[in-house]
């Protein structure tokens, strides 16, 4: 009975610690109610996807397709036509004049760095589409203590147990009066971890979902690689060009603050831009920032709308003729949308 008093106050502090981060990372995952829940554009399609990696990669493959961009070896990008069509585009234009080679990888780099691709994460967060980092960090932080608390905390209890029967000589089961608690705080700290990761909330899940059902049809280049990633670019050459520069794109760096870009499309709802460099954005929570070779550049590949499967809307052919489905199964550059070749 000597260590029942504190076996109840252990137990009475893991069970506030974990009401508190579920409550805390539940509140996380809501939307905020500040704007829309829906996307305006494919850009913030492929935000959600794959964070500032995908939204690049979207943007550097639809000015490919289209001939605006020419990329060649060993990743050297150059311009055909500036006509810019989004202010990621123009952003895209505008970093590669600056840039003193052209390297891919360079300009894949400064364009995720960029405001106008920042600004689209800002925008996201604000309409409850995806968790800012920065109110996440907190919550993770908070339950990975805790996790590792309780872990520590076995062995302790243990010791204790040991200790107290040896000096007593009796036997304290101290450690069956806190374990209840310590398992607890050991499964409500890994899960609560895992979710505050995934930056992607419910609302902008289901905003994926009724985009790509809405655009079932759509077989170009970007809205393949913004729904799905570059394992479903036709161009296999491109693919692999921007896979390399992938590879060689450094992380982004977190940033205390930097200036808004003036005419991003999205900046009517009237949020005010984060002081935040956003560096994820997968429903999967991965954290990475175009350093993955697996193609999305966001350390999965799959997107957090829906299945990850490579035909155009879901699984449907994109056309009445030839059967084929859109970026799935089809050689370099030669599958059709419809247009039964």
């Amino acid at each position: 009975m000597t260590l029942a008093v504190p076996a109840l106050l252990i137990t009475l502090a893991v069970v506030a610690a974990s009401l508190t981060l579920s409550l805390g990372v539940r509140s996380l995952r809501r939307s905020s109610g500040g704007g829309p829940a829906h996307v305006h554009d494919l850009m913030e399609v492929a935000f959600l996807n794959g964070g500032p990696s995908r939204t690049v990669d979207t943007a550097l493959a639809t000015l490919h397709s289209d001939g605006r961009l020419a990329i060649g070896g060993p990743g050297i990008a150059s311009a055909r036509n500036t006509l810019a069509r989004d202010p990621v585009e123009r952003t895209v234009f505008a970093e590669l004049a600056a840039a003193p080679n052209g390297a891919l990888h360079t300009l894949r780099h400064a364009v995720m760095r960029s405001a106008a691709v920042q600004e689209i994460g800002d925008s996201l967060a604000f309409r409850g589409l995806m968790v800012e980092p920065r109110a996440a960090r907190k919550w993770r932080s908070g339950s990975i203590a805790l996790l590792v608390v309780c872990v520590l905390g076995l062995p302790v209890s243990l010791v204790a147990t040991v200790t107290v029967s040896v000096v007593e000589g009796s036997f304290v089961p101290f450690v069956f009066m806190v374990l209840p608690a310590l398992v607890l705080g050991m499964v409500c700290g890994g899960i609560n971890a895992s979710r505050a990761r995934a930056r992607v909330t419910p609302a902008g899940r289901a905003a994926v979902r009724a985009y790509r059902a809405a655009h079932a049809d759509r077989c170009d280049v970007g809205h393949l690689v913004a729904l799905n990633g570059l394992r479903v670019l036709p161009d296999h050459a491109l693919g692999e060009q921007l896979r390399t520069a992938a590879r060689l794109t450094p992380g982004i760096p977190r940033a205390s603050a930097r200036r808004p870009s003036p005419d991003h499309g999205n900046n009517s709802t009237g949020y005010a831009p984060a002081a935040v460099i956003w560096c994820a954005g997968s429903a999967s929570g991965a954290s990475s920032c175009g350093s993955s070779p697996g193609g999305s550049g966001s350390g999965h590949d799959s997107g957090s709308g829906g299945s990850g499967g490579s035909s155009c809307g879901g699984g449907s052919s994109c056309g009445s003729s030839g059967g084929s489905s859109c970026g799935g199964g089809s050689s370099g550059g030669g599958s059709s949308c419809g247009g039964g070749s």
